[in-house]
């Protein structure tokens, strides 16, 4: 395979975006559905060569394509170039392949939408921009693809820009990313002054050539670069843009928000992992904030009434399992999820946006049941995502979440058996929320409008199918839609079979795939293997079983005895806590966002305004004034006075004359 082919990868949904964006609106939408399509087929098979050619080339080295230095100054320079190693090649494979589906499941979700082009012309741009995150071979070239995706996602959850909600929910994505940003930036800033490098290739040499860099300046680099990962993977304290990221269009949730963008900031720390390994207490962070991330979201997850809100907190406490299993070294563990999580989690939007297109933009569960004869594709496939974010088996979801807890169970991190207790209690509670998603929207009586009224797409996140909505009721999506719903199913099956434990009777094909990337940690290590297979198996057998419990509690509450837990809810003094999201937006609302309001009003109103603004007018009227004053009085009328300033302009020229000679 010719490396410089690599370049392809980003370049061709960019060729995507050109063409939509600029002439798109005159093309008829068939038309902007092939272009949007076909460029991003072209990354994917792509990717399936590279797959090929990295299996059969056996190498466990990286393919660079470098162009040359990008910034050269003395002392410093920055090559342009890309890398592909294994871990960027499974990345690649969830964003092309993924993407693809996505792209081909929204051509059937938006066809009656304005700004079909537009739409798509987004979507291509936030390809580009990802696949430039996963190929830098510096932090300078990832954090342009960082930034990009981070616009990418501002266009895409503002897409009803119309809707106030959907515009303050991309402005306030887009805000929060920016103070992540400033953290990563941060860290780049520290990585020029200790590394005099922002090459992947020359900082990690440089680490490893030097035993005596312990902590420090390194934990000092590493919190840095977990601010800006923060952000990105919606993690504590920054996590609250995701679930108000739900106002875009429902392939945008599924695309931006559990299988691509929301993981860059797990990518990013496994990227860094040799950076990591030297910093026990940046990894005791990681792993603090993962699994408090993990159980806060899944709380808040419990009490949701809209679908897509349910799902989003689910991304957020998924994304904290994976935040934990780098937090323990467990990078392989982390990817591993990040990989299943994107299969089921994009089924799960995906079905979730076919349930809404069924009931013409309805997204309350209240709202909702007795639907699984009336959607059976859509209710088989959702059911296998159900099945598998709950972790039971043998579906991808158990293998890689049990996984996780494994390896925090046995890490030398002191309060490891303490973060396994939270991931534990989080399962439970995952399966929990999830299986009363899947209760209350397919079973029960069923509670919706059976011909609603049409959806007004301008404040709607739904396909626009008003007149089959009308002509037929409750309906099944098309299967240009369904399709990438059962691949997505299939994948959320059989995808976590690449990484069963030799515990469980498998080879953990993924971790090994993975190893030339993830060399043996310098201060923390996994002592997993002194274990044995029997704790792997008791611990397995631990999370089935809580599994089943939240799966048996959803089941009595919400089929058995439906209302019973709203009575309860409605003389809980905690319920409306967590139903408000323990009032954190409110309160960063009166801590920062107020005051730094009033501080901006400050600056602008009394020092910009009133003073630079309007003192500038007013001094320059004051100047107008003054020279009026001089020149009028030189027209007085009076002879004499003429004479006098016509004696005085000719001394002026004289003198002039004569200094000029000297």
């Amino acid at each position: 395979m010719n490396p410089n082919s690599l370049w392809l990868i980003p370049l061709s949904p960019f060729l995507g975006f050109l063409i939509n964006g600029t002439v798109g609106r005159r093309l008829p939408r068939p038309l902007v559905t092939a272009i949007a399509l076909f460029f991003t087929a072209v990354p994917m098979l792509l990717v399936l060569q590279l797959w090929i050619f990295m299996k059969a080339a056996g190498a466990p080295e990286a393919i660079h394509v470098l162009c040359g230095p990008w910034i050269q100054i003395t002392g410093f320079t920055v090559p342009f170039g890309i890398a592909v190693d294994h871990l960027s090649l499974i990345m690649l494979a969830i964003v092309t392949g993924v993407g693809f589906l996505i792209h081909l499941y929204s051509a059937g979700y938006m066809a009656h939408e304005e700004g079909y082009w537009r739409f798509f012309a987004y979507l291509n741009l936030f390809m580009f921009f990802m696949s430039i995150l996963v190929l830098a071979e510096s932090f300078l070239l990832l954090f342009v693809g960082w930034e990009g995706v981070g616009l990418a996602s501002y266009l895409l959850i503002g897409f009803y820009f119309t809707k106030d909600s959907a515009a303050n929910a991309g402005k306030k994505a887009f805000i929060v990313n920016r103070i992540g940003d400033f953290g990563f930036l941060l860290g780049m800033f520290l990585l020029v002054a200790h590394f005099g490098s922002l090459s992947f290739n020359e900082v990690f040499a440089s680490i490893a050539t030097h035993p005596e860099y312990q902590g420090g300046f390194l934990t000092a680099i590493a919190l840095c670069l977990v601010v800006g990962a923060t952000g990105k993977s919606a993690q504590i304290p920054l996590y609250v843009w995701l679930p108000d990221a739900m106002e875009g269009p429902t392939p945008v949730s599924a695309l931006i928000h559990a299988a691509t963008m929301v993981t860059a900031g797990i990518y990013m720390v496994a990227r860094c992992h040799v950076l990591f390994d030297r910093s026990p207490f940046a990894l005791g962070v990681v792993a603090i904030i993962g699994a408090a991330t993990a159980i806060f979201a899944a709380c808040i997850g419990m009490v949701q009434h809209d679908i897509k809100r349910v799902l989003a907190y689910s991304t957020v406490s998924q994304l904290g399992y994976m935040f934990l299993a780098c937090g323990v070294a467990a990078y392989s563990a982390g990817i591993f999820h990040l990989m299943t999580h994107a299969f089921f989690k994009a089924l799960l939007f995906l079905s979730a946006g076919s349930v809404i297109h069924a009931l013409s933009g309805e997204q309350d569960m209240r709202k909702m049941g007795g639907l699984r004869k009336r959607i059976p594709v859509t209710f088989w496939t959702m059911t296998m995502g159900v099945f598998a974010i709950a972790g039971i088996p043998p579906l991808a979801g158990f293998f890689s979440k049990d996984e996780i807890l494994y390896q925090t169970f046995v890490s030398p991190n002191p309060i490891g058996k303490l973060l396994w207790l939270v991931g534990l209690a989080t399962a439970g509670m995952t399966s929990f929320y999830m299986f009363r998603l899947w209760f209350k929207t397919f079973f029960g009586p069923e509670r919706f409008d059976e011909h609603p009224a049409p959806a007004d797409h301008a404040h709607k996140d739904a396909h626009d199918d008003a007149q089959a909505a009308h002509a037929h009721g409750v309906h099944e999506s098309p299967w240009i839609m369904l399709t990438p719903l059962v691949l997505l199913a299939i994948l959320s099956i059989i995808g976590g079979w690449v990484g069963v434990p030799a515990a469980l009777g498998g080879h953990d094909e993924i971790g090994h795939f993975l190893d030339p990337v993830f060399v043996a940690p310098l201060v923390v290590a996994v002592d997993g293997e002194k274990a044995g297979h029997g704790l792997e198996l008791g611990l397995a057998a631990v999370s089935v079983a809580v599994a089943l419990l939240g799966f048996f509690v959803a089941y009595v509450f919400y089929y058995k005895r439906p209302g019973t837990l709203g009575k309860l809810a409605a003389t809980s003094k905690l319920y409306p806590i967590v139903a408000n999201k323990f009032y954190i937006d409110e309160i960063y609302n009166v801590v920062i966002v107020t005051p730094l309001l009033a501080f901006a009003r400050l600056i602008l109103e009394v020092l910009v305004d009133g003073g630079l603004v309007n003192g500038s007018g007013k001094l320059a009227g004051l100047t107008t004034i003054g020279l009026s004053n001089v020149t009028r009085k030189m027209q007085s009328g009076n002879i004499r006075s003429y004479a006098g300033w016509l004696a005085f302009g000719a001394a002026c020229v004289i003198a002039v004359m004569i200094f000029a000679r000297f």
